[in-house]
């Protein structure tokens, strides 16, 4: 048991040297960005990354024997990613919303109309998405663990990790209108 814990612990290790090389270089890659914006898309960035290598290296495995070591990062790499994703949207909720929620989803307060006024469309739907995501990201993660397996079952736990598929896609949608569509 001891031997297990030890080799968890290098992994998450080796991922959280990962992950944080990662934000530091896409932080320096959007050096010219606020630094609201800058460490929002950094951790944003990273985030995506991280769950896509997770995604990629059971199907990789598949077509390359080489990368079958690599197979027990899939499950550090999804909680990093996910803590990343939950960094990602305290940015979000604190720095640019600052925890007025209807701004998150597109609208502004109008002094004079003494209303919120939709100011961003699609902004709502793609954060929506977004936080469909974290959602998903949040349970995958938090049952990404041996115990987990053992409490809800082989094929329960099988099942509820299949959730990566959808969280994934929702992950493209939200990231696809802020790269694409947006800006």
């Amino acid at each position: 048991m001891r031997g297990l814990a030890r080799k968890t612990l290098v992994r998450h290790t080796l991922v959280a040297i990962l992950a944080t090389g990662l934000v530091l270089g896409f932080a320096a890659v959007h050096a010219q960005f606020s630094p609201m914006h800058r460490w929002n898309r950094a951790f944003g960035d990273a985030s995506l990354v991280l769950i896509a290598l997770s995604m990629a290296f059971g199907p990789l495995t598949r077509f390359l024997r080489a990368a079958v070591p690599l197979l027990p990062f899939r499950r550090e790499m999804g909680i990093h990613g996910c803590l990343l994703v939950i960094v990602h949207a305290v940015i979000i909720l604190v720095g640019w919303v600052e925890w007025d929620l209807m701004r998150l989803f597109g609208f502004e307060w109008h002094p004079d109309l003494l209303v919120y006024v939709m100011f961003q469309h699609g902004f709502g739907l793609a954060n929506a998405i977004g936080i469909a995501a974290l959602v998903l990201a949040v349970l995958l993660a938090a049952t990404s663990s041996d115990f987990a397996m053992r409490r809800l079952g082989l094929s329960g736990w099988k099942f509820l990790q299949m959730g990566v598929l959808p969280m994934w896609w929702l992950t493209v949608a939200h990231v696809a209108y802020f790269l694409f569509m947006h800006f």
